[in-house]
C-alpha cells in the first residue's frame, strides 16, 4: 500500500506539471481583433478598392458588425452569470422567476433578521418557506447573492429537514459557499450514527474549499471500500497542505497501515466518531461541559452508561442524567428510576412538601417524585406535581419530566380537578392532535355557504359564478341581511379570480382597498418576494384563526392582488367557514 502511495504522489506531481504547461500555452496574448485574417466573402478577391469612400465604408460597416457581435455575447455573458437557487417552480404558487429582482436588499435583510428571531406559526412557516425555496434569480439590489444564500441556508438548518436539504442540493449542484449546510447534513446523520446517509450527499455535491468536508469524503471513501480512492484524495489534500496530524494518523490506521490508536478528539463530530472507530478500547466518560453532538452520538451507538450503574452519591454523574434526559438523550423512565433508588425515612415522606426544601435540587426531586407515587387524593396528586413540575422548570429541565406529568394527569378525571388547578391540568396535559373538523354548510349566510367549494377547488369558475348571483339573489330579497366583513373578503377573493357579479348587487355592500400606496407600489414593481416576506413578518407566531378581522382582510386584500391563489385559499379556508 506504501507504493501505491508513493506512485500516487508522483501521479499527482505530473499532472500538475502537465496542467502547468497547458496553461503556461493558454495564457500566451493574442491580438482578439486580429484571429482571422480573411478578406470579407461579399467582396470579390479579384476587385480592388477603386476609392477611398468605398474602403472608409467598408471599414466602418466591419467595425459595426463586430460591436454589435461583442454586445451579443456580453449579454449572453451577463445572462448567464444571473445565478437561480431554489427548489420549487414559481408557477406552482404564482410567482415569477424574477420576485426578488426589483427589492431594495436592505428591506429584505432586515425582515429576515426580525423573521428570524420569531417562533412562527405553521401558516407563517409555509409562506417562508415558498418565499425562500421558489426557484428564483437572487437579488442584486444592496444584497449580495453569498448574504442572501446564507439566510436560505439558515432556514434550512433551522427547518432541519434533511430530505428537503437533500433536495435542495441536489437541485443546486453549482450553489457557492454551501459547505455550512453540507456540514450539518453529513454531521447530523452521523451523530445519529447513519455513516451511510452521511455519506450519499458527497455522491451528486462536490467539495473542493472545506477541510473538514474533504477530509470525511476521504473518509467516506474508505468506509465504501474505495480506497484507491481514498488514498489518492489524501494525498493530494496532504501536498495542499489540509490534512491534521491527527486525521492523518486515523487515516493510516483505517487503510491498515499502522495499529490502534487512543486518542479522542471532541473537536467536531467526524474526529470523535474516528476516535471510536480507531480505538477497539474505546470509552468516554462526559461531563456537564460535553456537547450535545457527543451526547447523541453516545446514545445512538449504546456508549451511555446505564442509569442503574450510577452512583446516586456523586452528585455530578446524578446532575449529568437529569440534563441528558432534559436534552433527550435519556429516556425520562432513566432518570424517574434512579430516582427511585435513593432511601428517604417515613417522616421524610410524610412531610416531603416541607423537607425538599432543606435538600440538594436533584434529591428534592427525588423525595417529591418519590412522593408523588405514594399519593392517592386527587388533590394532593396536583399539589405534588405540581411543585415537582416547578423545580424542574427552576433547574432548567422541564423536558426532564413532561411526559410523565403529562400520563399522571391524563389519568385524572376533568371533573375532578379543583378550580385552582384548572390551569396547570389544561395546559400539561397530554393532549392528543385534533381531529379535522367539518365544514358545515349555511347557504343563508354567504361566508358559509356552498361557495367555500371554490376554495376547495371542488367547484368550476363558471358554475361558482352562477351559484354566486344566484345566492346575491336570495340575500338582496332579505332586507335585513348584514354583509359581514368575512362575507365582503369571500365576495371580493371570487372577483379577484375573475368571477363577475352583477352590477345590480353592487350596493349590498361597500369595499374600498385599504392597501397602502408603498403595498400597491411593490405590486404593480413585481416585488412578490419582499411582499412575502412582510407576511410572515405580520403573522409571525400568531394562528390565523386568531388573528382579528382586519387583519385577516389586509392579508387577503394583498394575496388577490399578487395573485397567491393556493395561500390566500388555505387563510380563508381557516376562517370563514363554520366547522363542527
Amino acid at each position: 500500500m506504501k507504493t501505491l502511495r508513493r506512485l500516487n504522489s508522483l501521479s499527482i506531481n505530473f499532472i500538475a506539471i502537465f496542467f502547468f504547461i497547458i496553461n503556461l500555452y493558454a495564457n500566451e496574448p493574442v491580438d482578439i481583433w486580429n484571429i482571422e485574417k480573411v478578406d470579407n466573402p461579399k467582396v470579390s478577391k479579384d476587385t480592388s478598392i477603386k476609392n477611398d469612400t468605398e474602403g472608409k465604408n467598408l471599414i466602418e460597416n466591419s467595425n459595426t458588425e463586430r460591436q454589435e457581435n461583442l454586445i451579443t455575447i456580453g449579454q449572453k455573458l451577463e445572462t448567464e452569470s444571473v445565478m437561480l437557487a431554489g427548489l420549487y417552480d414559481p408557477a406552482e404558487n404564482g410567482l415569477t422567476i424574477d420576485m426578488w429582482s426589483n427589492s431594495d436588499g436592505y428591506q429584505i435583510k432586515q425582515l429576515l433578521d426580525r423573521i428570524n428571531n420569531k417562533k412562527l406559526s405553521n401558516y407563517s412557516e409555509k409562506i417562508l418557506d415558498i418565499a425562500l425555496l421558489t426557484n428564483s434569480y437572487l437579488p442584486e439590489n444592496n444584497i449580495s447573492s453569498k448574504e442572501f444564500l446564507e439566510f436560505k441556508y439558515q432556514y434550512l438548518i433551522k427547518k432541519s429537514d434533511l430530505d428537503l436539504i437533500k433536495k435542495f442540493l441536489s437541485k443546486n449542484i453549482s450553489l457557492e459557499n454551501k459547505d455550512k449546510i453540507i456540514r450539518f447534513y453529513t454531521d447530523f446523520y452521523l451523530s445519529t450514527a447513519q455513516l451511510d446517509k452521511s455519506c450519499e450527499i458527497f455522491d451528486f455535491v462536490e467539495v473542493a474549499n472545506d477541510d473538514y468536508l474533504n477530509n470525511f469524503k476521504i473518509y467516506c471513501l474508505i468506509h465504501q471500500e474505495k480506497r484507491e480512492k481514498a488514498q489518492l484524495l489524501f494525498d493530494l489534500a496532504s501536498e495542499l497542505g489540509s490534512i491534521s496530524d491527527f486525521f492523518e494518523k486515523k487515516f493510516n490506521i483505517l487503510m491498515g497501515y499502522e495499529q490502534n490508536d487512543e486518542k479522542i478528539s471532541e473537536k467536531n463530530i467526524l474526529y470523535f466518531h474516528l476516535s471510536h472507530k480507531t480505538n477497539i478500547n474505546f470509552f468516554y466518560e462526559p461531563n456537564l461541559d460535553t456537547p450535545k453532538f457527543i451526547w447523541t452520538y453516545l446514545s445512538a451507538t449504546n456508549l451511555l452508561k446505564k442509569t442503574d450503574l450510577v452512583d446516586i452519591e456523586n452528585i455530578d454523574q446524578v446532575q449529568l442524567i437529569e440534563k441528558a434526559t432534559s436534552e433527550e438523550i435519556y429516556e425520562e423512565k432513566d432518570l424517574l428510576d434512579l430516582y427511585k433508588r435513593y432511601k428517604f425515612d417515613i417522616n421524610q415522606l410524610i412531610n416531603a412538601l416541607e423537607t425538599y426544601k432543606d435538600l440538594p435540587e436533584y434529591k428534592a426531586r427525588a423525595l417529591l417524585y418519590q412522593r408523588l407515587l405514594l399519593a392517592v387524593d386527587i388533590e394532593q396528586k396536583l399539589i405534588i406535581s405540581s411543585k415537582l413540575n416547578e423545580l424542574f422548570k427552576e433547574s432548567n429541565l422541564s423536558k426532564a419530566f413532561d411526559s410523565e406529568l403529562s400520563v399522571i394527569l391524563k389519568n385524572i378525571d376533568v371533573d375532578e380537578v379543583p378550580s385552582n388547578f384548572t390551569t396547570f391540568y389544561n395546559k400539561n396535559k397530554y393532549i392528543k392532535k385534533d381531529k379535522k373538523s367539518k365544514i358545515k354548510f349555511n347557504n343563508k349566510i354567504i361566508h358559509q355557504s356552498k361557495l367555500i367549494n371554490y376554495f376547495l377547488n371542488k367547484m368550476s369558475l363558471k358554475k361558482t359564478e352562477k351559484e354566486t348571483n344566484e345566492l346575491l339573489k336570495k340575500i338582496k330579497k332579505n332586507k335585513k341581511y348584514f354583509v359581514s366583513s368575512k362575507d365582503i373578503m369571500l365576495l371580493e377573493s371570487l372577483k379577484s379570480d375573475g368571477i363577475k357579479i352583477h352590477k345590480k348587487y353592487d350596493t349590498l355592500y361597500e369595499y374600498k382597498s385599504s392597501l397602502p400606496a408603498d403595498i400597491n407600489s411593490m405590486i404593480v414593481n413585481g416585488e412578490t418576494g419582499l411582499l412575502l416576506l412582510m407576511l410572515v413578518d405580520i403573522i409571525g407566531e400568531d394562528k390565523v384563526e386568531d388573528l382579528d378581522l382586519d387583519s385577516v382582510s389586509f392579508i387577503v386584500g394583498i394575496m388577490n392582488e399578487m395573485k397567491i391563489i393556493d395561500l390566500r385559499n388555505e387563510l380563508l379556508l381557516k376562517v370563514l367557514p363554520l366547522k363542527v
